[in-house]
């Protein structure tokens, strides 16, 4: 297991072990590990190999496998690079890769349920996602049968598939609207009596979960990358990138210097790009006929201590701005060179990648690496069997407001009731 303390960004104080905030400070908390020499445990399986760095105690069962990171050859041909790495996160059975929900959010999932149960405090996890996060927590709270309520905006719907058979303590709620009044309604109900908040970007198991991504990609390059590309919504990625590179510089062996972070949204509904640049944003057309808009969150920790902004600064760290049809090039140029599907929001980090190539900020023989977050849904979809979560219940965007306890009365019945039906 992790030895770890929690401590503010801020004030610097060391928090409870299980924290998501600090009561002095609105900083991000951030983990610090006993132990500073990355070591694989080769007796555990995926990203559990990984667990010294990991703010749990052990493994979640039946679940939590790792990305591949190879060496490219196909895109680095096209692109006259000599040093490009792919991290790849989803279903691609030759190289390795089983992640059957095909998204690299199967990294925040179990190590975040497993540091619920550990609290052991017998309350039902709250979830908000636009898609691709509610199939993990989905797929690692069915292998332990944890209670779980989803909720998702509409156009999320028809992502919540997985390959298991769902636990049967699972509530999908669609909530009218798009993911940042899902995300608000969760909060509302996450501060409800026996319910509890995830606790997105402010939950270490996430971050850290996330960071295992820099983490094999540094063992496999055996160094730190001079750069990393990867597309954002909330930028959790970013900053859970940006601090697994510092414990690697702790550990000594792998460079000195922290990767460049390049962070790539899709425009015009790409906030952390109109904050960093200055640029302005069209609020009233997004989400709508967005490439990929599981990458649009109206309030990323943008500014927060610890935050996406300190990421960027501290690596000298770019933002780009992707039209759809750079998007739709590069998930072409990507799919034909690599010879594997890609989901859309990793298009956009191909996209910046060119966009850094064609501009001379990454150059010939520097060391690369390209987080591509989600893949293999062709395959997967072909190979396994995907079974459908349907919506229990569909709500109001403004349900669980303090001005209508009734309707909240009625809603809280109605989750306990689909929770203790399945039960």
């Amino acid at each position: 297991m992790g030895e770890y303390l929690v401590r503010c960004l801020g004030c610097g104080r060391v928090q409870p072990p299980r924290a998501l905030a600090c009561q002095n400070d609105d900083s991000l908390l951030r983990t610090e590990y006993f132990t500073k020499r990355l070591t694989l445990r080769d007796d555990l399986p995926g990203l559990w190999k990984f667990i010294d760095w990991l703010p749990v105690k052990e493994p979640l069962p039946r679940c939590g496998e790792k990305p591949v990171t190879y060496r490219s050859e196909g895109l680095a041909r096209e692109l006259g690079l000599e040093n490009l790495y792919v991290s790849f996160s989803g279903y691609w059975p030759e190289r390795g890769a089983r992640m059957t929900t095909c998204s690299f959010k199967d990294l925040e999932a179990p190590p975040t349920v497993e540091r619920m149960i550990e609290r052991n405090d017998d309350q039902v996890l709250v979830v908000a996602s636009a898609g691709n996060t509610a199939r993990a927590f989905a797929l690692a709270a069915s292998a332990v049968r944890l209670p779980l309520v989803l909720v998702v905006p509409p156009t999320g719907l028809d992502r919540l598939w997985i390959s298991e058979k769902p636990g049967e303590e699972i509530c999908v709620i669609s909530v009218n609207g798009d993911y940042t009044e899902a995300i608000d309604f969760a909060a509302r109900l996450a501060a409800r009596h026996g319910f509890v908040g995830e606790g997105g970007a402010r939950n270490v198991a996430r971050r850290d979960g996330m960071g295992v991504v820099m983490l094999d990609g540094v063992l496999s390059m055996r160094a730190l990358p001079k750069h990393y590309f990867q597309a954002i919504g909330s930028g959790t990625g970013g900053i859970a990138a940006w601090e697994a590179s510092i414990r690697l510089i702790e550990d000594g062996r792998f460079g000195q210097t922290l990767p460049k972070l390049h962070l790539a949204q899709n425009t015009p509904c790409a906030p952390i790009y109109a904050a960093w640049t200055g640029s302005e944003m069209d609020k009233g057309r997004c989400p709508q006929g967005m490439y990929d808009d599981v990458l649009y969150n109206r309030k990323p920790p943008y500014a927060v201590g610890g935050g996406v902004r300190d990421a960027l600064e501290e690596t000298a760290g770019e933002v780009y701005g992707i039209t759809n049809r750079e998007a739709e090039v590069a998930q072409k140029v990507f799919e034909e060179s690599e010879e594997i599907d890609i989901l859309p929001a990793a298009a956009v980090a191909v996209a910046a990648l060119l966009a850094a190539v064609r501009s001379g900020a990454v150059e010939e023989k520097d060391l690369v690496l390209l987080n591509i977050t989600g893949g293999g849904v062709s395959r997967a979809k072909e190979e396994l069997e995907m079974n459908l979560l349907k919506c229990d219940i569909k709500a109001e965007s403004s349900a669980l407001s303090k001005t209508s306890p009734s309707a909240d009365d009625h809603l809280l019945a109605e989750i306990g009731e689909v929770l203790g039906r399945r039960s």
